[in-house]
């Protein structure tokens, strides 16, 4: 089987993340790797026997695939030009800066016949993957992602940075965008909202609750389904996923069997057998930008609610 050539473009937490898995998929190969510290590119480039280059114009020609781990306010720029170049690209959540740039980036994948596939990791954490085959008929969701703090993504609000993994999965599992949002967010740590509580009502009666904090005490990550007849939860952390359901007169207990991987291997295994196989990826962009059109609404919702508190502690003041 000829090897896919694969370029890294954006060397920084997330870039080498993925260089180190690339690495360890068979029959691809890793030619490029790009970042506007071209210092920092040779180094990593070293290595792994690929070539550095400061911006991915320079390195077109050598590969066939890309991942972009880069700022989110560049991905529409880079996913862009790599599109318009006829390169299949995966490209790091969010999308890009807006759900608009988004769905720009979405159709024009479609135009040019390319693979765009956007890194939701979950949507390939095997407990999730369990789930996708349990789930029947979505009548509540409560969905805990707690993160200890660290001064990494902090240019982003929680909402962007942790929350929209879940976003995405329960858009997903509901098929539907919700007719309802309401939110409240605070800054603690930074600038940004740095928690966040949001609940979600869809046409079909279905409510989902998402709490995302990155200054928590722990690391948390569960999500939990109510359905009819049955409670199914998951850990994410654990990769573990069990169900309670009513059998008869009794309640019985299911423990999922669930084949342990690391998701960002499965991840990009899939995007290079979407790329090779010419098949539709898990997450496309118009998905991607769909959680992404949500998140947006929620911070909208968070900044009612701040001015509404702001507004409130004037008046009692």
């Amino acid at each position: 089987m000829k090897k896919l050539r694969a370029a890294v473009i954006g060397a920084g937490s997330f870039g080498r993340n993925h260089i180190r898995v690339i690495q360890q998929i068979e029959n691809i190969e890793l030619v490029a790797i790009v970042d506007t510290d071209l210092e920092r590119a040779r180094q990593l480039a070293g290595e792994c026997h690929a070539q550095a280059f400061s911006s991915f114009e320079k390195a077109l020609g050598l590969f066939d695939a890309a991942i972009v781990a880069t700022p989110t306010v560049t991905h529409e720029y880079i996913v862009a030009g790599l599109l318009d170049s006829g390169i299949d690209v995966l490209i790091e959540k969010p999308i890009a800066a807006s759900s608009i740039a988004g769905e720009r980036l979405a159709r024009l994948a479609r135009e040019r016949g390319r693979i765009l596939q956007v890194g939701h990791l979950e949507r390939f954490n095997p407990a999730v993957v369990v789930l996708e085959n349990a789930v029947t008929l979505p009548l509540f969701f409560e969905v805990h992602r707690l993160s200890v703090f660290t001064p990494r993504s902090l240019d982003i609000d929680v909402v962007l940075d942790l929350m929209i993994h879940d976003l995405e999965i329960v858009l997903s599992f509901t098929q539907d965008m919700p007719q309802e949002i309401r939110a409240a967010g605070i800054s603690v740590l930074s600038p940004r909202v740095d928690i966040a509580n949001v609940r979600l009502a869809f046409a079909s009666g279905c409510i989902a609750n998402l709490t995302a904090s990155r200054i928590s005490t722990e690391k948390v990550r569960k999500l939990r389904l109510f359905q009819p007849g049955e409670y199914i939860s998951i850990d994410y952390q654990r990769q573990e996923a069990v169900r309670l359901a009513i059998k008869g007169s009794e309640i019985a207990f299911e423990q999922f069997p669930v084949a342990h991987g690391e998701p960002l291997q499965l991840e990009l295994t899939s995007f290079f057998d979407a790329v090779r196989n010419r098949t539709p990826p898990k997450v496309d962009g118009f998905q991607a930008a769909n959680a992404l059109r949500v998140a947006e609404a929620i911070l909208a919702k968070i900044k009612e609610h701040a001015d509404l508190v702001s507004e409130t502690i004037r008046l009692r003041s």
